[in-house]
């Protein structure tokens, strides 16, 4: 809304602060964390409590405790994006792929919340076959059944007839229904791994901020910003600014939650923020054009909670081929892939505490300083040695 207003400019000098992207992003980041970090303890009363996980060491200490509180906090944001986020770059020709996003935040909101709430928690089928809907949607509004264009690591050819270094690199065109085949499952494997994530207090928020102001920044001064996506070889889309305001104001509502997430919590955002942050973190990775991304933006994440799928799926891939995959009560049972597989726990954080002896707070720290140290490296990786 803001943004649409700056031909009051005119009127008033100062107004033209709302034509600048940096400013609706900053501004709209701190009152998300102000409205969330002040609201929040009023609100949630109203939010069904957590009923501990036995089989997780310590998940006794957050029964009793308001969850799902990813309700609260995206309905808090919504006004704030309506407030920054711009529908277009024009008024008369709006670009309405991020608000589809955020109606599919919503969607992953809700799914998340009902199981938070339900007395017998959802099986993985049906949870599974949900997060695959929702990640279908998503998907579709990104690429808004036109071409999307894809550039990748170790890639820098110039696909111009002839080949002109001033016309910067030209991406891969991908179509729609190309972009639907890895699109859908990274927001699938986003979703999870950061649902898996969410089990120590303030680490699936402190991640997904990390994340998300990491994606935002690249989003605006590298995918938004022409002269630096020449630069860098790397495609130009003018949304990457819009894609980084929500991105940023998100990731104030996050800062709100995660003030009253510190250890000891006193809430916890369930699988309603879970969800619903992990698809906006591959949302924000595909948005950047380059897939790979996700690896170098969110790699604790995806190590922590992804390869605890990927346990799941070779067990089950050894017992359909017949091999004895023994027991989680028997480790000296099964194939020693098996065995190996089944003595280490996932998600990690919990082999961390489990195994290692680690407290909540040092694999919070030490998650979040591996993720800050591996994030530089990665990137230079993908986006400058090409």
């Amino acid at each position: 809304m803001l943004y649409h207003l700056q031909f009051l400019a005119k009127a008033w000098g100062p107004l033209r602060l709302f034509s600048s992207h940096t400013f609706l992003a900053s501004f709209g980041a701190a009152l998300a964390a102000l409205l969330v970090g002040l609201l929040l303890p009023r609100l949630w009363n109203l939010l069904p409590r957590d009923r501990g996980k036995a089989l997780v060491k310590e998940g006794a200490a957050s029964a009793g405790k308001p969850t799902g509180a990813g309700l609260i906090l995206l309905l808090l944001v919504l006004p704030v994006l309506a407030l920054v986020l711009p529908l277009g770059d024009r008024w008369g020709d709006p670009d309405l792929r991020q608000w589809g996003v955020v109606a599919c935040l919503f969607a992953a909101m809700a799914t998340g919340y009902f199981d938070d709430r339900a007395e017998r928690p959802w099986g993985r089928t049906k949870k599974g076959l949900l997060d695959l809907a929702v990640s279908v949607a998503a998907a579709l509004c990104l690429s808004g059944f036109s071409d999307v264009q894809v550039w990748l690591p170790l890639d820098t050819v110039l696909r111009a007839a002839p080949p002109d270094p001033a016309a910067g690199y030209q991406p891969l065109l991908v179509p729609w229904w190309g972009h639907l085949l890895y699109a859908v499952p990274i927001l699938w494997i986003t979703m999870n791994a950061t649902n898996c994530t969410d089990g120590v207090d303030g680490l699936a928020g402190s991640l997904s901020l990390v994340a998300l102001f990491s994606l935002a920044a690249f989003l605006y001064g590298v995918i938004g910003h022409e002269e630096a996506a020449r630069y860098l070889l790397v495609p130009h889309d003018p949304a990457g600014a819009r894609w980084a305001i929500l991105c940023c104001v998100v990731g104030g509502g996050v800062a709100g939650y995660l003030w009253h997430n510190a250890a000891p919590s006193r809430v916890l955002m369930g699988d309603a923020g879970s969800r619903a942050l992990g698809l906006l973190i591959g949302v924000a990775v595909l948005a950047t054009g380059n897939p790979f991304v996700g690896l170098a933006i969110a790699p604790v994440i995806l190590a922590n909670g992804a390869t605890g799928l990927l346990k799941i799926l070779l067990l089950k891939g050894l017992a359909r081929l017949g091999v004895d995959t023994g027991s989680p009560d028997d480790a000296t049972r099964g194939h020693w892939l098996a065995r190996k597989l089944r003595s280490v726990r996932f998600p990690l954080h919990d082999h961390c505490r489990a195994k290692l002896g680690w407290s909540g707070e040092q694999v919070l720290v030490r998650f979040v300083l591996v993720q800050a140290a591996l994030m530089p490296a990665l990137f230079l990786l993908l986006v400058k040695i090409r």
